[in-house]
């Protein structure tokens, strides 16, 4: 009888133990999302266009969830080692990403460690086009004289990109094709990529104006081709790829994404609050600062289809690319 009391007595303690336990997870699944930080994944180096949309989103993002939204840079791979850490993360929304038309790009041209299921769009945040840069006190003044000097030695240009297999290896591959080949050095940190051309390691720059918007003013750069069938409003003198004859636009889009499996409920709150950011006037401004459409914002089912739509495109053009 002793021995069985004994045995009751060890046994309370364990069983209360479990109990309490039991009802803390539940009392966890139960709370209302969010009731934590969102890690926000910037799949390259601090400074770019990637890190600073993060940046300035998360801060407004902050406001309308009312949780710390902080931002971790992870590069390498043309954001593909980024996106990777976000796909292998729990597909419970405390986890995004920035995601990228060149980062995109690699599902048409490469073999990334995920696919199109493993992510999924909550709103595109910006749209831009490209731009190829000079430096403003290089022998390369306008298109002309970048064409000119591309057709005279073949490959002897040199242009700073993101890396191979994105939307800025397609465009070259492409105006390669059109008899402009030219050498590609990718750099996967922004900070780099700008101080390249600048320092005259590299002829041309191919980013988006935004990204180098201080050099811009600052009259170091100057843009000699905006790749698209129209001129941008922002820099009138410079022409357009398609009136040269050059018919590729690849505008750059940088979105927000989250795990495949993210519960749609989550996805549509996340959605929601990102519209809700873009809505500030704090975010308009810096739309315009990015030199950005203003209406760039998609919420997440318009920018499911978009991102799909671009991915079709962008394997008709890696098709292409000569092996």
């Amino acid at each position: 009888m002793i021995s069985k009391l004994k045995c009751s007595r060890c046994w309370l303690p364990f069983a209360c133990a479990v109990a309490i336990l039991t009802v803390g997870f539940s009392a966890l699944a139960q709370q209302p999302y969010p009731s934590r930080a969102i890690e926000f994944i910037v799949p390259f180096g601090p400074g770019g266009g990637a890190d600073q949309l993060a940046r300035k989103s998360g801060k407004l993002l902050e406001s309308t969830l009312k949780v710390s939204v902080p931002v971790l840079n992870v590069p390498g791979a043309t954001g593909a080692t980024g996106v990777a850490k976000l796909v292998s993360a729990a597909p419970d929304g405390y986890s995004m990403a920035i995601y990228i038309a060149d980062t995109h790009a690699l599902l048409a041209t490469s073999n990334p460690p995920y696919g199109m299921d493993d992510i999924t769009p909550v709103a595109r945040m910006i749209s831009a086009p490209s731009y190829l840069f000079v430096k403003s006190d290089g022998p390369i003044k306008n298109w002309a004289d970048f064409e000119k000097a591309a057709k005279a030695k073949p490959g002897a240009l040199k242009v700073a990109t993101v890396g191979f297999g994105s939307v800025d290896d397609m465009t070259l591959t492409f105006l390669e094709g059109k008899g402009i080949k030219l050498n590609q050095v990718p750099y996967p940190k922004p900070s780099e990529r700008y101080v390249s051309v600048l320092g005259g390691h590299v002829d041309v720059l191919y980013e988006q104006a935004g990204d180098v918007a201080s050099f811009l003013k600052n009259k170091q750069m100057l843009p000699i081709v905006v790749f698209g069938d129209k001129r941008a409003a922002d820099f009138p003198n410079v022409p357009a790829s398609k009136e040269l004859g050059y018919d590729i636009g690849l505008p750059q889009f940088r979105s927000v994404v989250v795990h495949g499996k993210t519960d749609p409920k989550t996805i549509k709150m996340l959605s929601d609050a990102f519209g809700k950011v873009a809505q500030t006037a704090e975010y308009k401004e810096f739309l315009k600062e990015q030199f950005a459409a203003e209406d760039s914002y998609m919420p997440a089912d318009q920018a499911r289809q978009f991102i799909r739509g671009e991915l079709e495109t962008m394997k008709k053009l890696a098709g292409t690319k000569k092996k």
